[in-house]
């Protein structure tokens, strides 16, 4: 397969725009895995997102041998600890929570996570992770002990942005949470992409194909949705 990375940069510079399901191994059983990729392979996603802040150990195994059965889209980490990493996919997003302040989140568990990767044959895509409100605590929020960033400050959440470009980050993750309240603003978007030079991802909050579109047209090159899948099926048959 090219490089997930590598693809994710041709399309960003084509301005081709990217949706990723993102699937939280927790509330995936095995069993609905066939059906639910069907949906999948017949919407417009373009990438299979894996992870949650609390997952039991060996379920991502599992659950991602499972989806490669059955689709041929990338499938990446979105690991919320080290237990979360298998080879079995074809990519992850090594993310950093450079909103909050905890070493943990920021450089711990990473270097915790190196001899595992030293181990297996997976491609590491450094990725800046940002946490901002929406109207609810969120379980990133909790497990982290970190605070989202406001909303209304959006020059900190640039500079932020901007200083994980600067650092080396290959995507700049804006996260709501899942289950969010609220969508990260097209103000938000719209600014941190005009001062950012690489992919930007888009999570959290959407649930209606006018959400999505929003997000797009505000500057995100990979919108991710995850609950709208899981609390209204339908919303497939809106991105057929």
């Amino acid at each position: 397969m090219k490089s997930v990375y590598k693809n994710i940069i041709d399309s960003a510079q084509k301005e081709e725009k990217l949706l990723a399901v993102l699937i939280d191994p927790d509330k995936m059983a095995i069993e609905m895995v066939s059906n639910f990729i069907e949906k999948v392979n017949k919407s417009i996603a373009t990438h299979i997102f894996i992870g949650g802040s609390t997952v039991e150990e060996y379920a991502t195994e599992k659950l991602v041998s499972e989806i490669k059965r059955h689709t041929k889209l990338p499938v990446v980490l979105f690991p919320g600890s080290v237990s979360q990493i298998t080879e079995n996919a074809d990519a992850l997003l090594f993310l950093s929570l450079i909103s909050g302040r905890n070493p943990e989140y920021l450089i711990g568990k990473q270097v915790k996570a190196v001899s595992k990767l030293g181990e297996i044959h997976l491609e590491v895509i450094p990725t800046g992770y940002i946490l901002i409100e929406n109207g609810k605590e969120t379980s990133v929020q909790r497990v982290s002990e970190t605070l989202p960033m406001s909303r209304a400050n959006i020059q900190a959440i640039i500079d932020t942005a901007k200083a994980g470009e600067l650092l080396g980050m290959k995507f700049i993750y804006l996260e709501a949470g899942s289950g969010a309240i609220h969508p990260i603003t097209t103000d938000i978007i719209k600014k941190v992409r005009q001062e950012v030079n690489i992919p930007l991802i888009v999570g959290g909050g959407i649930r209606s194909k006018e959400q999505l579109d929003e997000a797009y047209k505000s500057g995100a090159d990979i919108v991710v949705i995850g609950t709208a899948f899981e609390m209204n099926a339908s919303f497939f048959n809106e991105l057929v």
